[in-house]
């Protein structure tokens, strides 16, 4: 059983004999996954019988059905099988594409031009068929494949391979905008084995149960092969214990591939590879990205800081946040409550401290030691105020208000308070 998905659609690869209870076996078997930069996807399954020592090729001799989950590509192989088109009919099932699929034998010993591979005359003919009723509706379309007999299917000098162009089994992922821009779009694709749970495939599978061609123990694998390695991202594979390295016989081609354990049982084994194809600017996308923003951050920081400081200086001249009497000052401005409480004679240099704090300007003269002045001096901005939303308020201009207050002690009593202040606009350049 053999089975190729995508990822989030379970699939199938079944084969089954001509009679039930097959005494011959699949082995070894190979599901090699060739992926090209313009996402052309190319399948080939090769494969070759294990016969049991008491019996011949001739008494086995029967042909192979090959059940596969997804549709396949137009094929000018040669005709179709009208007999296979009225074998799903018959079984509720609609055919949409009928056609044949290339078959070749390959010789293990004499490869490449020496022997290229030998074209089975005929080919393999396929139907390519949905359910359209039942109670869930159309189902994903699968295909149907009858592989003729011929005794080199028999012969372990020889494997067959079938080729298909496959359909729908590269899948988009869904990606940030910087892993696009930087790497381009990302894909997923998954081959699995020994999966029998499509809606469409599962009735064939079960009807002929009895006629599954079993795993045997020779070295099986699930092979994807990406093409032009130097432009490829591989962001993840599954499972961990895939192997991953560059292949022997083909130039630039990166090899995923994973052996199948044919003690699962009917426990799909399935290759998981998300990956990216990256060419023209793309290939030197994370030097120059970060190049240019570090030149156009250069070159439009001051303007942009220059918009900052304008806009910050109309907002801090046009708008105040605060109560309404809330102004900005500094220094130590005395209120006229406090300056009414100083009442020359009776207030202490104690009492003056309490209330203005801090450590005021003192002056003193040498004719005159008991007899000292206190000078306090601060500064108001003031909002002048237009409209008002609670402590929001809009600005039509700012005053300055200069204040100084003097403090006249003899013997540390107040003898004399004088309390200046200084009114003026302030420029509209921002307090």
């Amino acid at each position: 059983m053999l089975l190729v998905a995508a990822p989030g659609a379970a699939g199938a690869q079944v084969f089954l004999a001509s009679r039930p209870n097959p005494e011959f076996m699949v082995g070894p078997l190979f599901v090699r996954l060739a992926v090209t930069p313009e996402l052309g996807v190319t399948l080939d399954v090769l494969w070759s019988l294990v016969v049991p020592p008491n019996k011949s090729g001739a008494a086995i001799a029967q042909d192979l059905y090959l059940l596969w989950p997804n549709s396949v590509g137009a094929s000018t192989a040669g005709a179709p099988d009208p007999a296979l088109a009225a074998y799903v009919t018959a079984r509720g099932f609609t055919p949409i594409r009928e056609g044949r699929l290339p078959l070749f034998a390959q010789s293990l010993y004499r490869i490449g031009e020496e022997m290229p591979p030998e074209p089975v005359k005929g080919g393999a003919p396929f139907v390519t068929f949905v359910r359209l009723g039942g109670p869930l509706g159309l189902t994903a379309p699968v295909t149907y494949v009858r592989i003729p007999w011929t005794p080199l299917l028999a012969n372990r000098t020889w494997l067959m391979d079938l080729r298909m162009e496959v359909t729908d089994l590269v899948k988009r992922r869904t990606a940030t905008w910087i892993e696009d821009l930087f790497w381009g779009p990302h894909y997923a694709l998954a081959l699995t084995f020994n999966d029998v749970r499509p809606r469409a495939l599962f009735p064939l599978y079960f009807e002929h149960r009895d006629r599954v061609v079993r795993l045997a123990d020779d070295p099986s694998q699930l092979v994807i092969n990406f093409r032009d390695a130097d432009h490829l991202k591989i962001y993840d594979v599954f499972p961990r214990t895939a192997n991953r390295r560059l292949s022997e016989t083909l130039d630039s081609t990166e090899e995923i591939s994973m052996f199948l354990d044919r003690s699962e049982g009917i426990s799909p084994q399935v290759l998981t590879v998300q990956f990216g194809y990256f060419k023209g600017l793309r290939t030197w996308a994370p030097v120059i990205i970060p190049i240019i923003f570090f030149f156009v951050g250069n070159l439009t920081m001051p303007v942009f800081m220059m918009i900052f400081r304008r806009t910050k200086r109309e907002i801090v001249n046009r708008v105040h946040i605060g109560p309404g009497d809330a102004a900005r000052e500094t220094g130590v401005v005395l209120s006229r409550e406090a300056l009414a409480r100083i009442v020359p004679g009776t207030t202490t240099y104690e009492d003056i401290l309490k209330m203005g704090g801090g450590e005021p300007e003192e002056h003193e003269q040498l004719a005159t030691p008991d007899r000292r002045t206190v000078f306090y001096r601060g500064s108001r901005i003031v909002p002048q105020r237009r409209r008002r939303f609670g402590w929001l308020a809009t600005v039509s201009g700012w005053s300055v208000e200069q204040h100084e207050v003097e403090i006249t002690l003899d013997r540390n009593v107040v003898a004399d308070v004088q309390a200046r202040v200084r009114r003026s606009p302030l420029p509209p350049t921002g307090p």
